[in-house]
């Protein structure tokens, strides 16, 4: 996914840790900043508008809950997770005292920590507030409900605009077709059958990338399908 998608600071001294958090959430279709340290993060603040901070701790320089302490003296409100190994009853106090929404303590689980971002980024609003996805030559435009490739509108289904919504939200990700009928059919997806929903893509494919030169879509040997 291209621009328009939501923005998530991470700071984290931890290299590693840092490609990791990285890794996930760009698989998750957002884009991710990482900073090293808390420097030049206000600067950032200054042009950029993110969605979410998450933010270790044990920082070099500021410690993480005096940074955004500091950020929320200033009259920063970006929704804070910290994700640290201070793990103590009185730390994770500090934390939220310090302004923080969410404390994941490490180690932590990949999938917790997206759920985590995801749940606060709804109470937030910011999902909501994601109106456009874009993906190599895919535009999909949710106020008007439509799709463009290349720019230029393609006319799809109802069922085909949520199949292809799905497949953008898990990008990269194998899909069973159970999972896909739930996604884009919901309650009506009880009476499809597999060769329907194999049907149902063949037919969105053929419409967003009719000459194959994109490849999107992956058939995945007794799972369903991947699309990148």
């Amino acid at each position: 996914m291209d621009e328009e998608r939501i923005e998530i600071v991470v700071i984290e001294d931890e290299e590693d840790i840092l490609e990791l958090i990285e890794y996930h959430l760009a698989k998750e279709g957002y884009a991710v900043t990482g900073f090293l340290s808390t420097d030049n993060v206000e600067q950032f603040l200054e042009e950029e508008t993110p969605a979410l901070m998450l933010v270790d701790r044990n920082l070099p320089g500021m410690e993480g809950s005096e940074f955004v302490a500091h950020l929320r003296s200033t009259g920063y409100d970006i929704p804070v997770i910290f994700l640290t190994a201070k793990d103590q009853e009185f730390e994770l106090e500090e934390g939220f005292m310090a302004g923080g929404d969410d404390y994941i303590c490490k180690p932590f689980k990949p999938r917790e920590l997206v759920l985590r971002i995801k749940a606060l980024l709804r109470r937030t609003g910011a999902l909501q507030r994601q109106d456009r996805i874009k993906y190599k030559t895919l535009t999909m435009d949710f106020t008007q409900k439509k799709l463009f490739v290349n720019k230029a509108a393609v006319a799809l289904t109802n069922l085909e605009f949520n199949l292809l919504h799905t497949f953008l939200k898990y990008i990269d990700k194998p899909l069973t077709r159970d999972f896909l009928r739930e996604e884009a059919w919901g309650q009506e997806g009880e009476g499809v059958n597999d060769n329907a929903v194999n049907v149902a893509i063949n037919r969105l494919k053929n419409k967003i990338d009719p000459e194959n030169e994109e490849n999107y879509f992956h058939p995945v040997w007794g799972v369903g399908y991947k699309f990148y």
